[in-house]
């Protein structure tokens, strides 16, 4: 019965909305060009009503008597604008504002530009949001030599990000892993193309193709859950209101490989005469070949050796940590992307408009890779002559394993002897806002899809034994053949050769409502109701294969028998001592016919892709409700609940003795989340804003923990099992925020947050102590991910940016970016091998110091930057023990770039990236012990940019 007052109540509360009689005045501000403004409050003082423009310059304040008011428009670094409007009952006023960008007064700073800047735009919106949020406009981006949205990203307080061959791919946001994030386009999540996580490849979207990036630290009830770090919203360009002509040509050079760059984008749109059609095209284009120069390593502190031929009864020697494995590889890359999207809109009448936005991202990564790998031998082939230890328990010699290998592909159009990774994503979204009296409603429907094929990747390796001095340097490791001869490549004998097909996607059907009514509870300005509903359908699944040839013909014998190259470089960024050598050429390797029987026998090897194999379906329904209300003049609240049910459907495979399938497993599991939320916003003054918020977020785990695998390698006395039963991580949030905001465009800002955090994935390593996974599995090493007890993060954050316009003479054209946040974590309920509870560790992926910091100069035609970004050290991946642990290195990248403007529309820039030559770094257990370093060189850019303007 209590249900049936509840319905009733919405019911008529909806009627009153709906038959009003009064009107409802709608519009769009736009500066001189016919570009949006975002962040703009309107007001009708008299009446207490008001509202902010949306990321489109659009505005509605509804629920209005009939009669001629006066608006008030303010936006930081402008004069107040007033526009007059006459309002008819039961009708919607549309009226177009201009914020003309002619030389403004202000008390701090006079202000001339050809139209309001990037940097205006995205404070104004997030000065008016009420949560925390951090907000950059593509303007704004332009300002940093950032190719790719990655890499604009991280110049945001609080985020941090991995990087993939020198580029920013994977995203951190206040120190939790990138899983833990959420990234969307125009509201609706991107699909993840990579194989084994959730991780969106941020490289893979250019810079110029995105308008504004939202960074949500604190989310809302209205926005996706899953956002236990905070939410990353990248929005596309709107259809301007008039003629617009934007185009970049430009080129460069790699400086590691000298290779060129090319690249160019385009942009075109326009609007109907009639004001009613609006579209916009846009493509880009990215073309660099180069590379990266790089040494691994793999730790051991035991060494054992076959004291007495018995393989049975081995002999341990105590002996400092030393590099059981070393390798020096050497990449030559290409990576070409293409980006497309097309947007339009059409506006029926002042109360109905729909919308359809795309992108289109395409990807090629042509590689190849030339390993040089050295790997102890096990103990039972050591005898006591075999190695030698020094005084102080050093090991300086001992014989090895040493493999030649080259990585390739087919010799096609597509391939070019290279491996290619072929990584498209794509988003189509339909959507429509309606106003029906006092009730706004919006609405989108959309389809996204990411997929990476990998197919023909080849490998071609040769293999050797003979003895190596070590020389101890846990920070460049490097091993030398005592014996050249022994070691001569030519000699090296022929160890396998593979070729590999993978391809991974992920299908993602979104759609939502949202109803949106006035609101006002306690006689103040006016605030809102609003409430919805959401349905997400995902699928991922991978299918991999795996083939091995053996040659028929003893042309294969020896590697010095085949063509090859030497790829040695004096050069080589990791250092001149490292010398990769003579590797079997590319060529050769995508000339070879594997289908031929009379040259090539092949064999399926499936315990190479068996559990990579999956398809997982999830489901995600969610419903909220909140409301926006002013309890005072200065203060206001958000306070709303969201509930999201989640159904997954997880299938993978249970293999015995590596090959051999059993069958398929597939397991069900679903969960329910109820998520409250509350947002205070104090606005102290009208430049200084104090925010407060409590929310709770979680985290999916990653669809290859889902799969229920189960893989018992007897060879190498492993097991592998998947988890369908984990639960998602969840975590409760506060944060607390300080902004003030300067009239000449700027901020500065501080603030402190904590997470509690629950049920965090980690990936348990043990030991079998019975044969509960078949006959004779005791002792062998079970590895599967497991929800840990808990963890809490706390930080703080500041922020200043702004021009420095007090300052006499020149020196007024300087401005400062700069940012800083810095964390502290802890974990509970990570357990060693031996089942011990770790005490020692803290949230993977938490790094405890954040800095970005950069100096502009700009004058009416010139732009000087040069941009700094500090990332700290932070453990990456959980060990059996702490020695084993991995660790992500600190980071340092200074940049540089410039700009020319020969008048409105043309000007010349230049972008210099990289200057310290910044490696990627891991390390095992301690700083000093190298796990891997690699180098990418410096990268220079130049072109020019062209953008016209025709309002209509």
């Amino acid at each position: 019965m209590k249900n049936h007052y509840v319905i009733l109540f919405f019911a008529l509360m909806f009627s009153s909305f709906v038959f009003s009689q009064n009107g409802n005045i709608q519009g769009i501000i736009t500066d001189n060009n016919g570009i949006t403004v975002p962040g703009a409050t309107v007001l009708i003082e008299q009446l207490k009503k008001g509202a902010v423009s949306d990321f489109d310059g659009k505005f509605t304040i509804v629920d209005i008597p009939e009669g001629t008011y006066t608006l008030l428009i303010q936006y930081l670094g402008y004069s107040d604008y007033e526009e007059e409007v006459t309002l008819s009952a039961s009708q919607t006023a549309f009226v177009n504002i201009v914020l003309a960008s002619q030389s403004t007064e202000l008390n701090e700073v006079q202000i001339t530009a050809y139209s309001i800047g990037g940097q205006a735009r995205a404070l104004n919106t997030q000065k008016n949001k009420t949560n925390i949020t951090n907000i950059v406009s593509t303007d704004q981006i332009g300002k940093f030599p950032d190719a790719n949205i990655g890499d604009a990203v991280k110049r945001i307080p609080g985020i941090t990000m991995q990087v993939d061959q020198g580029e920013a791919r994977n995203i951190i946001v206040r120190g939790l892993s990138p899983q833990l994030n959420s990234v969307t386009l125009n509201g609706s999540r991107i699909p993840s193309a990579e194989g084994d996580n959730r991780n969106v490849q941020m490289d893979l979207i250019p810079s110029d193709m995105i308008q504004t990036i939202e960074v949500n630290k604190a989310v809302t009830p209205d926005m996706d859950a899953d956002a236990l770090g905070g939410s990353v919203n990248l929005i596309t360009r709107t259809s301007p209101q008039g003629f617009r002509l934007s185009a970049t040509a430009g080129s460069g050079v790699n400086y590691i490989t000298d290779k060129r760059i090319i690249n160019g984008s385009l942009l075109v749109g326009d609007r109907s005469n009639d004001g009613k059609f609006g579209w916009m095209l846009s493509v880009s284009f990215n073309d660099k070949d180069f590379g990266s120069d790089n040494i691994e390593a793999e730790w051991e502190d035991e060494f054992e050796y076959n004291a007495n031929d018995d393989e049975d009864n081995l002999e341990e020697v105590d002996v400092n940590p030393y590099a059981k494995t070393f390798e020096i590889r050497e990449y030559l890359v290409q990576r070409i992307r293409r980006s497309f999207s097309a947007n339009f809109d059409y506006k029926f009448n002042d109360n109905n408009n729909i919308y359809f936005k795309s992108i289109y991202n395409w990807r090629d990564d042509r590689e190849n890779r030339f390993r040089l790998e050295h790997e102890i031998l096990d103990g039972e082939d050591i005898e006591p002559g075999d190695f030698t230890v020094d005084e102080n328990g050093n090991l300086t010699s001992f014989p090895v394993e040493v493999k030649r290998q080259s990585k390739g592909g087919v010799d096609n159009n597509r391939n070019k002897n290279r491996r290619l990774e072929d990584q498209r994503m794509f988003n189509f979204s339909l959507g429509g806002e309606h106003l029906v009296n006092a009730l706004q409603i919006d609405w989108m429907a959309s389809f996204a899809k990411a997929s990476e094929e990998r197919l023909n990747e080849r490998y071609l390796e040769y293999e050797s034994e003979y003895a190596i001095s070590y020389n101890n340097d846990s920070e460049y490791p490097l091993y030398t053949p005592v014996s050249a001869t022994d070691a001569a490549y030519n000699d090296f004998e022929f160890g396998e050769l593979t070729e590999e097909n993978q391809y991974t996607e992920e299908e993602d059907f979104n759609v939502f409502v949202n109803f949106k009514l006035p609101l006002n509870l306690f006689n103040q300005e006016e605030g809102f109701l609003k409430f919805g509903a959401r349905a997400r359908f995902k699928n991922k699944n991978r299918d991999n294969n795996f083939m091995e040839y053996s040659p028929e013909t003893s042309a294969f014998n020896l590697l010095g028998t085949v063509p090859t190259r030497d790829y040695s470089d004096s050069d080589f960024l990791a250092g001149s001592q490292y010398l990769v050598g003579s590797f079997a050429t590319p060529e050769f390797i995508g000339s070879l016919n594997l289908n031929d029987a009379s040259q090539f026998e092949g064999e399926d090897v499936p315990d190479e892709y068996l559990r990579a194999n999956f398809d997982v379906e999830e489901n995600v329904f969610a419903g909220y409700i909140m409301a926006n209300q002013k309890l005072s003049d200065k203060l206001s609240a958000l306070f709303g609940l969201r509930i999201e049910t989640t159904k997954i459907t997880a299938t993978g495979n249970q293999i015995e003795d590596e090959e051999n399938i059993i069958g398929e497993i597939t397991e069900e599991s679903s969960y329910t989340n109820v998520l409250p939320g509350v947002h205070f916003k104090y606005d102290l003054t009208d430049a200084t804003v104090l925010r407060f918020a409590w929310t709770n977020t979680l985290a999916r785990p990653n669809y290859a923990d889902l799969v229920p695998t189960l893989d018992v390698v007897l060879g190498d006395e492993e097991i592998f099992v998947g988890n369908a039963g984990l639960d998602p991580t969840t975590s409760m949030n506060f944060d607390l925020m300080a902004e003030h905001y300067f009239k000449s465009i700027g901020i500065i800002s501080g603030g402190v947050f904590y997470k509690k955090i629950n049920d965090f994935v980690y990936t348990f390593q043990t030991e079998t102590t019975d044969d509960s996974f078949g006959t004779g599995t005791t002792g062998f090493d079970l590895f599967q991910p497991l929800n840990g007890d808990d963890a809490s993060v706390l930080g703080f954050e500041f922020a200043f940016q702004r021009k420095l316009d007090f300052l006499p003479g020149f020196a007024k054209n300087f401005s400062i970016y700069l940012n800083y946040t810095h964390l502290k974590s802890d974990a509970n309920g990570i357990r060693n091998e031996d089942g011990d509870e770790r005490t020692d560790l803290d949230l993977p992926n938490t790094a405890p110091n954040m800095f970005n910091a950069s100096l502009g100069y700009a004058s009416k035609r010139l732009s000087l930057r040069l941009s700094s970004n500090f990332s700290d050290a932070y453990v990456d991946e959980i060990g059996g023990r702490a020695f084993e642990d991995r660790y992500y290195d600190e980071q340092f990248f200074l940049d540089f770039n410039a700009s020319f403007a020969f008048n409105k529309g043309l000007s010349i820039y230049l972008d210099l990236n990289n200057i310290t030559d910044q490696p990627l770094r891991y390390y095992q257990g301690v700083k000093s012990r190298t796990m891997q370093r690699e180098y990418y060189g410096r990268r220079l850019t130049f072109g020019l940019k062209y953008d016209l303007f025709k309002k209509n």
